[in-house]
């Protein structure tokens, strides 16, 4: 696999489609739909999509592309496939509260090898390079010239003092009750995929997700976090978050910084 020329792509898919998100976001009023789960859908949504999957199937032809959006797609199943979710985050995006990203991944053999987190609102880039590293690249955002990168690293956490991100809009008791195991010195919320990326940058050092998660919501900040040196398993035994799993749906998962000990 070219992952320069994957990355290229990914980056520029996502700026695109983040520029068309933001036109619903800005606009005064958009329409607000429910699909056959009861999960909001948008303009920005079913745009965006439309966007980059066009723009992968161009691109990557002989791959399998899982993309929330597509009810169709989700049958597919293989162990290599290009998987998207073009607007993570859509009730933080109808609440105009900034934290949604756009979301491309590559997965390979269950793994998430390569991918992108891109924060419209927010201004925040997070993608991995060719060799598999992340980084963030500092704005404004060219479509055919990167800017300057930070290369990204999870923090060495202190135990007796973590510092938690947890889900904004999917907050609830459990969660709290797992990060009460945790002597913790400051517990943030964040919206969508943001939260990985949070861990990947050293600003959280433990992400708790006891909630029901699609691959498509986690894949591209999965990939980040891998990147940035950071794990992601599964609440119940510790293994490998893995990809490519019949339904597509995620167990309770944990992502965090390696040092960080697990209860």
């Amino acid at each position: 696999m070219d992952f320069e020329r994957m990355g290229t792509i990914f980056r520029r898919l996502a700026l695109e489609a983040g520029a068309q998100i933001l036109k619903v976001y800005e606009s005064p009023d958009f329409e607000v739909k429910a699909k056959s789960d009861a999960s909001p859908v948008t303009e920005a949504d079913e745009t965006a999509d439309a966007l980059i999957s066009a723009g992968l199937r161009v691109a990557f032809p002989d791959q399998v592309l899982i993309t929330e959006e597509q009810a169709a797609s989700h049958a597919q199943i293989a162990s290599t496939f290009l998987i998207v979710d073009p607007l993570d985050g859509t009730k933080e995006f109808i609440q105009r509260r900034g934290d949604f990203t756009v979301n491309i991944a590559y997965v390979e053999n269950g793994v998430p090898l390569r991918g992108v987190v891109y924060a419209p609102a927010k201004g925040r880039l997070f993608y991995t390079l060719p060799d598999g590293r992340a980084v963030e690249e500092a704005g404004p955002f060219d479509l055919d010239l990167p800017g300057p990168v930070t290369a990204l690293s999870v923090s060495t956490p202190n135990n007796d003092a973590l510092m938690v991100v947890a889900s904004k809009s999917h907050r609830d008791a459990a969660t709290d009750a797992f990060i009460a195991r945790y002597r913790v010195k400051d517990a943030k919320s964040a919206g969508s995929s943001l939260k990985f990326c949070l861990v990947a940058t050293g600003e959280a050092d433990l992400y708790p997700r006891i909630g029901r998660t699609m691959e498509w919501d986690t894949a591209a900040g999965d990939a980040v976090l891998r990147g940035a040196g950071g794990k992601v398993v599964r609440v119940d035994d510790h293994s490998p978050l893995a990809y490519g799993k019949s339904g597509w749906e995620n167990p309770h998962f944990i992502a965090y910084a390696p040092g960080v000990v697990l209860k």
